[in-house]
């Protein structure tokens, strides 16, 4: 019997989950209708059973359910997000009924988050859940239901193919049954996928892009075998895990456009937040110190805490206090504090506030800087049920205001959490924090190499850069010596202050001038054409003006900006960047919208640490930095976005050393965070070469279909095209990562033929999504510098409704005839890839395809299906609206005119093309095509028109751009 996804996988997954905690029944099992996405005989039972008021008058379920019930249909006035926060709020906080004795208000619970035995809730999997919302119908693969309630969807997807991933269940869910049947993930908690060999999640209304796996810290896990899914399962999908992120790891965000999305934790989020409130329950130490690397949301990770920590009962109601040693960073947390609404939270808005709040005994959630502890003398309070999560812990935590505040709160937990690694230098860090039980000091530890493993940060490309610009110091420092010979030691002392600060050599207007130059020339060509930005750091706000004043002389004023602290004795030029708070948070969020034309920041000490743009992708750095400070601020750029797979750091100072030295810490571990592009430009003909030998044997001299074909025929089948594109993608990485490195240049036609396989090849259907990715920007524009590519030209229509042609093909199917239709109707199906109607139609290409390889057609058969697919694509195209149909038309008489370009004449393709469009337009009427006087003045018209350029006499051109019109018009 051959293995699939229903007969080997999904059951591998359901049985795991049955491991967890759950019980499985088949969906003929359950009770509820196909159009109730919740088993209303499971949910009534369980009211019943967790609360006595309704056990002791069964009916008044019914009023509960219709309250959960009206929750669910309000995602379609309200939307999905708005419905599921709705849902969860109605769930957690026990909503009140008036079922009591006498008439009174009690809380009922519709699901026990304390059930440790396992009796009062219902945990049930099962599998094939035919959802119908109208005439659609959609049958998820796995749903996990607490007390009837969807909790949990998962989605298989076959092992047995490389180019099909977890990533295509991911977008099943995401970009389909979310769409097309909503109700079913009102109540939803978790989302996951699997192809059998790795296992990923996300939140309603997360990307794909933007799953995670579910890794425990410092679990090693290979993405090969069924075997590799227990951990992540047992771990995530345990019944007491699914409940605890149900309960007190789901965040509702809105943005600054009001717009709502839904949170669940990390892996690392969750272990570490729980440790600490074990840490805090047991008190068997009163501190611990976590370390989890820049950018791997350390924010939401001391949101998540204060929440737990604030609704357990059994710590009284406790106060937490965060502390953190910046205004930005202060501003930052709060900021992430009211995005997602965390109850009780206030904001210090001054030492004196914070003393009294202190001495009142408030219980709530406080953010304050460490500053404000500044004034304190003695002990505030002595409560032990207050907790300290101190941010950035070894920063500023050794000095007087530290031992202000632990002198103040005496009995207060003290968490330490930082970004960057504790260096052996800072070992009086691990005294302050550490507890002497945990291993390596840390309570909890995710490291730079946990966080580039799971994707959470992208790795870090160097770059030096303009060495004759750079500063030497060595020199420096040897001609300052000579000079010191002959000073006193007062003179001596005021020359080290000058010489220390370099503002002469820094802040030259010369030198910044050429910086900026190269900034401009590297941006331009590196960074923009793949949508991203770029920060440029600089020594003193004296060179964020020089910057400014360059930047605009290369780009338009409003592609740059400053953003720096400024104060009233800074010169009046200052002043245009000295911003309140809401119109810097403003400036910021235009630089994060990719539509918006600010595309630089030049800053000097400002979103150094606390700013987070995953868009932007470069650093320039122009300001000596070390230690902690360097590694945070190039940090952020690690953030992960959609096609970016590394951040670039250009130096122009030369602190490359620094960053090495940045990056040692723990005498065991020394971890690499940045590449030198010189490894990569060694990597590049190796990969190269790599994909060359798929076709060692095709003659290179070749054109046309013949060239194309005989190279497809060196990638057989499914097997080997998917190795061919894992091949390629990290190929199309480098050259994307180093172009327009002039090293390129030798390889470049090699790289512009096997990228234009590469997309011949692709899928056309909704297979393959993560390693069939799209060509990037600087590929598709080496491969558009053909002007036409025969191999892949698109006249599928003259082909298919050509009778005669189709009863030959049908008659004599040649296998190369076959497949050049083949080429032709998968290079038709690219054009629309997003539309629902073809990507079904790909779809059926590819299962065509693959029972062709597989043997179950011949060529006879496999023609009639490609025939068949072939018509239905007209027909789908006739079937786009109106405006859709325009653009298309224009973009095919692009491609007419520019075939039929010669050095002799110059055609404005664009101009002719509107044109034409315009012309047409006016004289046309509908269904003139069936009308003599219509077609008469359409032809008259495009007449005129190629009049124009003198093309009129071309027939052949002619008749083509006719049929174009008589078609598309």
């Amino acid at each position: 019997m051959n293995h699939s996804e229903p007969n080997t996988i999904e059951p591998y997954v359901i049985e795991q989950i049955k491991k967890a905690g759950w019980t499985y029944v088949p969906a003929s099992g359950l009770s509820r209708k196909t159009d109730e996405v919740i088993d209303e005989k499971l949910l009534k039972e369980a009211l019943i059973r967790l609360n006595p008021d309704i056990a002791r008058e069964p009916q008044n379920a019914d009023e509960v359910i219709f309250k959960i019930r009206a929750a669910v249909l309000s995602q379609r006035n309200d939307g999905l997000i708005s419905a599921n926060e709705t849902l969860m709020k109605l769930i957690r906080e026990e909503p009140s009924f008036q079922f009591g004795e006498d008439g009174d208000h009690v809380s009922i619970k519709i699901i026990d988050f304390d059930d440790p035995d396992k009796t009062k809730n219902s945990y049930i999997v099962t599998n094939q859940y035919t959802v119908t919302n109208g005439t659609i119908e959609k049958r998820p693969d796995i749903v996990m239901l607490i007390n009837g309630i969807p909790v949990v969807v998962g989605e298989i997807k076959t092992a047995f193919r490389n180019a099909v991933t977890w990533f295509d269940g991911a977008y099943d869910i995401t970009e389909d049954y979310q769409q097309t049947i909503p109700d079913l993930f009102v109540p939803n908690v978790i989302c996951f996928s699997t192809e059998g060999k790795a296992y990923r999640y996300g939140a309603v209304g997360t990307p794909p892009d933007k799953w995670a796996p579910w890794r425990e810290s410092g679990q090693e896990v290979l993405e090969v075998g069924l075997r590799n899914l227990d951990a992540p399962i047992l771990q995530m999908l345990n019944t007491e895990a699914v409940l605890d992120i149900m309960h007190f790891f789901t965040l509702f965000a809105t943005d600054g456009r009001g717009q709502k999305t839904k949170i669940i934790c990390r892996a690392q989020q969750f272990y570490a937040a729980n440790k600490m409130v074990d840490r805090v329950k047991r008190s068997t130490a009163k501190q611990g110190l976590i370390w989890h690397f820049q950018g791997s949301g350390k924010s939401l990770l001391m949101a998540f805490v204060a929440l737990k920590l604030r609704q357990d009962e059994a710590l009284q109601n406790p106060t937490v206090i965060v502390v953190v040693d910046r205004k930005d960073l202060d501003t930052q947390i709060t900021g992430t504090f009211k995005a997602t609404d965390i109850p009780n939270m206030e904001q210090i808005k001054d030492k004196a506030h914070l003393q009294q709040l202190l001495e009142a005994g408030t219980r709530k959630i406080l953010v304050t800087t460490i500053q404000k502890f500044a004034d304190f003398d003695g002990i505030v309070d002595r409560r032990d049920n207050i907790i300290m999560l101190v941010d950035e812990a070894h920063r500023t935590q050794e000095g007087d205001l530290a031992i202000k505040m632990r002198t103040a709160l005496p009995n207060a937990f003290l968490f330490g959490l930082t970004g960057t690694p504790i260096n052996r230098r800072d070992r009086n860090t691990f005294t302050t924090f550490g507890a002497p039980d945990d291993e390596g000091g840390y309570l909890d530890k995710y490291s730079i190499e946990d966080s580039l493993r799971d994707k959470t940060t992208v790795p870090l490309h160097f770059q030096p850069r303009l060495v004759e610009m750079r500063i030497d110091r060595a020199i420096i420092d040897e001609e300052f010596a000579k000079m010191a010979d002959s000073l006193d030691e007062e003179s001596m002392e005021e020359l080290s202050k000058r010489a220390g600060k370099m503002p002469t050599i820094v802040s030259s207007s010369e030198r910044i001038y050429k910086i900026a130059e190269d900034i401009a020339k590297h941006y331009t060509e590196n960074v923009e054409p793949n949508g991203f930005k770029a920060m440029i750091v600089c020594y003193d706000r004296h060179c964020c003006a020089e910057y400014k004043r360059a930047m605009d002389t290369l780009f338009p004023a409003d592609a740059t900006d400053v953003v720096m602290t400024t104060s009233k004795g800074d010169p009046a030029e200052y002043q245009q960047w000295d911003r309140k708070k809401e119109d810097e948070s403003k400036l910021l969020d235009r630089f994060r919208d990719p539509d918006d034309p600010l595309k630089i920041l030049i800053v000097t000490a400002k979103l150094l640490t606390g700013f987070d743009a995953p868009i932007m992708q470069a650093m320039y750095l122009d300001k000596p930095m070390k230690g902690h400070t360097l590694l945070q601020a190039i940090c952020r750029i690690n953030r992960p976005y959609p096609n970016k797979h590394f951040g670039l750091i250009i130096d122009y100072i030369g602190v490359f050393d620094e960053v090495a030295k940045a990056l040692e810490f723990d005498e065991k571990q020394v971890e690499k965070v940045a590449t030198i592009l010189d490894e990569l430009r060694d990597e590049f003909p190796i990969a190269l070469e790599k994909c060359m030998e798929y076709f060692k044997n095709v003659d290179r001299s070749l054109t046309g279909f013949e060239a194309l074909i005989a190279a497809q025929d060196c990638l057989p089948n499914n097997e080997i095209r998917d190795k061919f594109a894992v091949d390629y993608n990290y190929l199309a990485q480098l050259w994307e990562t180093l172009s327009p490195d002039p090293l390129l240049s030798r390889y470049k036609d090699d790289y512009k033929w096997l990228s234009q396989i590469y997309e011949s090849i692709q899928p056309s259907g909704g297979v393959g999504r993560l390693i069939w990715h799209a060509l990037g920007a600087k590929t598709i524009e080496i491969v558009n510098q053909n002007v036409h590519i025969d191999a892949i030209r698109d006249d599928l229509e003259t082909l298919i409704l050509d009778e005669e042609v189709i009863k030959d093909l049908l008659d004599n199917p040649d296998e190369t005839k076959i497949k050049e239709l083949e080429i032709k109707i998968c290079t038709r199906l690219r054009k629309y890839k997003n539309n629902p109607k073809f990507k079904q139609l790909g779809e059926r290409l590819e299962e065509l395809k693959q029972k062709y390889e597989e043997g179950f057609f011949n060529s006879l058969e496999f023609l009639k299906g490609l025939l068949e697919i072939a018509k239905d694509t007209v027909v789908a195209e006739r079937d786009i609206e109106p405006e859709d149909n325009r653009k298309q038309a224009k973009a095919a008489l692009t491609e007419l005119f520019e075939s039929a370009k010669s050095e002799k004449t110059p055609i404005a393709i664009e101009m002719l093309v509107t044109e034409i469009d315009n012309v047409v337009n006016i004289v046309r009427f509908d269904k003139w095509q069936w009308t003599n006087a219509g077609t008469r003045e359409v032809k008259k018209a495009l007449r005129t028109a190629l009049r124009k350029q003198g093309l009129h006499k071309d027939n052949e051109l002619f008749d083509k751009a006719y049929n174009y019109i008589r078609e598309y018009y």
